[in-house]
């Protein structure tokens, strides 16, 4: 995809998991060729995109609408998250971690006791961690040696709520957050003592269990995805 494809289909991703673009939204070619000052053709293509994605869907032959998303279908890509991402981190452990992955890992790990050592968190820590979260995720996929996992993984996150690449976060309520991400980093800490001394079955547990840390992001998004409650930390534009 041409740059300004990448730009087009960054900024609308994200648009539409912040709610500025919310559920029903209509999507013109001309009108968002206009509003990134690009030509149709790159609009096209991260319509098309997105449309793979299932963010989108084709209206009345004419244009695109933002999908409606329920807490329901988030819950459901969670849990496969969570299947690919257990058997991503057994076999990881029965391969064994490069030097180079357990380095990365244990950089993760440092970063995150700095962030929660103080007892607290803001939303710039949670900015910090959900670079560190993506990190660390993609090290444990990467070092199964297994691409599949991978091609599934990007299959099924295309709810944005449903991916380490989106972080949801209720910003009414941080030490509460603060207490569920200090756990989910604690289990970080967990999975990567599992991988070190090649536990395959309890690395696995410990990663499906891990993504049940994401289901809150279904509680806060079937309350008010639109309010100021939530937060959403979108990938970075250099995916």
């Amino acid at each position: 995809m041409s740059k300004p494809g990448q730009t087009v289909l960054v900024a609308l991703r994200k648009m539409i998991a912040t709610g500025e673009l919310a559920a029903g939204a209509r999507l013109m070619e001309v009108s968002t060729a206009e509003r990134f000052s690009v030509s149709r053709m790159p609009v096209r293509m991260a319509f098309r995109t997105l449309e793979q994605e299932g963010l989108i869907v084709r209206f009345g032959g004419r244009g695109f609408q933002v999908r409606s998303l329920s807490a329901d279908e988030i819950a459901g890509a969670v849990e496969v998250r969570g299947v690919l991402e257990g058997l991503a981190a057994r076999q990881s452990a029965e391969r064994g971690l490069s030097d180079q992955a357990r380095a990365t890992l244990q950089e993760c790990l440092t970063q995150g006791d700095s962030l929660f050592d103080k007892g607290y968190i803001t939303e710039e820590d949670l900015e910090v961690f959900h670079d560190l979260n993506m990190r660390f995720h993609k090290v444990i996929v990467s070092s199964s040696g297994n691409s599949a996992i991978a091609d599934a993984l990007a299959r099924n996150d295309h709810l944005p709520f449903a991916s380490v690449s989106a972080l949801a976060f209720d910003r009414t309520d941080m030490t509460r957050e603060f207490r569920r991400f200090n756990f989910a980093h604690m289990q970080h800490h967990s999975v990567v003592d599992a991988l070190i001394h090649g536990q395959g079955a309890r690395a696995e547990a410990i990663m499906r269990e891990h993504a049940n840390a994401t289901l809150r992001y279904a509680e806060i998004f079937g309350a008010d995805p639109h309010s100021d409650r939530m937060k959403v930390i979108s990938r970075k534009d250099t995916d």
